[in-house]
């Protein structure tokens, strides 16, 4: 079996808010992707249709105001219903490119009621399959006031190559647990997709390397003030919040090897796919000293039990 596979960093800002305008864009970076021989691609969080920066710039937590109820309602009309076929030329050009995709969405599920929405991270397999989609488990801060409470069902991996790739939603990245649960199913290459900032992945990413003693993809969106398009909801008190601001997410995605060392290093303000070739040989030999769940770990001691089921209400 080959040892290595080539992995995909695209940093994009999306057309905001907009769904079908974002898709073209992640189909266009899939094209950048499939030009450099990517196996796995991954795009940051909530990139379809977009991060809601709109709650920190217009003083988002003011209790049932009418313009935070039209921006909402706006939100969930672009979200993705992945049932309804949003993803489906995503998925039909994974196939045709054979490539893996971690993507980042906003997600209004069926099997919620279709009306809440959800901040997941979709695993598309190499024949366009979608294998997993994991919602957050607690969204961060102000992202309460417009995203819920996802659950354990999408704490999977997934084989490709001669890895096992799982991936996390930004801060739950920081969860111990919400990492062990993934290193415990063989995680070698683990996918932490964010909405964009140097300061969340700097730190953290080489963190997470040496913990896992796996290869690390910390992949973030990108958003500046321009990017805003002019027929955003509430455009003018949008851009208010803006002032001074040049970037309200500047990227900084970047790739680590078990080691903790950058293969690739934060970038900043750039938007496109930037790839590396990663040799899984490199895994064992950092787990010659230290394996978390396997040499150096102590079942005997502690126990992880996880709830996998998918929350839903279901009519018997």
């Amino acid at each position: 079996m080959k040892q290595t596979i080539t992995v995909g960093l695209a940093q994009m800002a999306p057309v905001w808010l907009n769904r079908l305008a974002t898709t073209e864009k992640v189909l266009a970076m899939m094209a950048q992707g499939h030009e450099q021989q990517c196996d796995l691609l991954v795009f940051g969080e909530g990139v379809l249709p977009g991060y809601p920066f709109w709650i920190e710039l217009t003083q988002g937590a003011r209790f049932n105001a009418q313009d935070q109820k039209e921006i909402h309602a706006h939100y969930c009309q672009q979200a993705v219903q992945i049932e309804r076929g949003d993803l489906d030329a995503i998925c039909e050009q994974a196939a045709a490119y054979q490539m893996a995709l971690y993507l980042g969405i906003i997600e209004r599920p069926v099997d919620r009621g279709g009306h809440s929405l959800y901040c997941s991270i979709v695993y598309i397999n190499e024949q366009g399959v979608v294998k997993s989609v994991h919602r957050k488990l607690m969204p961060t801060y102000e992202e309460r006031l417009t995203w819920s409470v996802g659950d354990g069902h999408g704490l999977q991996t997934h084989p490709l190559g001669p890895f096992t790739v799982g991936g996390l939603n930004c801060w739950e990245n920081w969860m111990p647990l919400a990492r062990t649960a993934l290193y415990a199913q063989g995680e070698d290459l683990h996918v932490a997709n964010w909405p964009g900032s140097i300061r969340n992945t700097h730190d953290i990413t080489p963190m997470m390397a040496k913990e896992g003693r796996s290869f690390v993809a910390s992949v973030s969106g990108l958003m500046r003030p321009e990017d805003f398009p002019q027929n955003s909801p509430y455009h003018e008190a949008i851009m208010a919040g803006c002032d001074g601001i040049e970037y309200l997410a500047d990227g900084g995605s970047c790739l680590c090897a078990p080691d903790g060392s950058f293969i690739i290093e934060p970038q900043v303000g750039s938007e496109g796919v930037f790839s590396a070739t990663i040799d899984h040989v490199k895994v064992y030999q950092e787990r010659h000293n230290f394996d978390p769940v396997g040499h150096y770990s102590r079942p005997d001691v502690f126990d992880l039990k996880v709830n996998k089921t998918r929350q839903s209400f279901k009519n018997e």
